[in-house]
């Protein structure tokens, strides 16, 4: 009998802060679907199923007011960050939830620290808050265009734990997701918004410079994994090639997050015990 998938099988280990380690982004297949259904349709219906678990456990958060989730949606270009959040949350109630993107700096975020601009996106007390793409890409493109040396990187990487270690201490769940997809499946994706279009929109030919730089990307994407997946932010890398998969899994993963934290809705108010509305 085939092993069940476990979800820690595809935590990135901690290696406290260094980039070299056994942890390799080659020892994870884009293209398997482990926590596939057996269908894309199967798949779908799982996704709606856990979709209204997490909208009951969501509401919860809500109304409790105390404890905090973030959820990092990291990948390279076409890996299905949007996807992602469409699917995975869509029976939950927009309430309390709030998604914050992240694009190229803007002149004013560029004359502070690199983290002033993430810090102000994170969860307020009853939020769930995702993150497509994150302060992460203020450690990834600048290193893979050398506008960072390998010390800096280390800096912004001990800065990025220190950052994640204070959200954790204020009562944050932080989940972070590497959508692992291959150069191939890449290709078609691109391929398809060429196409297409009504997907031009989607296209940008900076995307294209990214991918002549693909092995770099991995690289550097390996080394920042390594470095902050930490006990209180952990690292997951999921196998992105399928979309229906890639969302199955990242939707378990929230799941058993929201159901490690035993959320409850308040207790009842004793003021309002016996009140009849007129």
């Amino acid at each position: 009998m085939a092993k069940r998938p476990d979800l820690d099988d595809f935590r990135v280990p901690y290696f406290e802060g260094k980039k070299n380690g056994k942890f390799s982004l080659d020892d994870f297949d884009p293209a398997s679907k482990p926590f596939s259904t057996g269908s894309k349709d199967s798949d779908r219906e799982r996704l709606s199923e856990i979709g209204a678990k997490l909208d009951v456990l969501q509401e919860r958060l809500h109304a409790q007011r105390k404890r905090r989730v973030l959820l990092v949606l990291q990948g390279m270009d076409t890996s299905g960050k949007d996807g992602t959040i469409r699917a995975v949350f869509h029976e939950v109630d927009p309430l309390g939830l709030r998604i914050a993107p992240f694009r190229a700096p803007t002149p004013d975020e560029l004359a502070h620290d690199f983290l002033w601009r993430v810090h102000a996106q994170a969860p307020a007390a009853g939020e769930l808050t995702i993150f497509n793409r994150s302060h992460y890409e203020d450690l990834l493109v600048p290193t893979v265009l050398g506008n960072i040396d390998a010390n800096a990187f280390d800096v912004r990487c001990r800065h990025i734990r220190q950052f994640e270690e204070l959200l954790a201490d204020s009562d944050t769940t932080i989940i972070k997701c590497m959508l692992h997809i291959s150069k191939d499946e890449q290709r078609e994706r691109l391929q398809a918004r060429v196409d297409d279009e009504t997907k031009h929109w989607k296209f940008d030919v900076a995307d294209l410079d990214a991918r002549k730089q693909w092995d770099t990307y991995q690289g550097v994407y390996r080394n920042a994994l390594a470095a902050t997946s930490t006990e209180y932010a952990p690292w997951y890398v999921i196998p992105a090639d399928s979309k229906t998969h890639r969302n199955v899994m990242v939707a378990e993963l929230l799941l058993r997050t929201f159901q490690d934290l035993k959320l409850e809705f308040p207790p009842a108010k004793e003021s309002l015990k016996g009140v009849k509305i007129e």
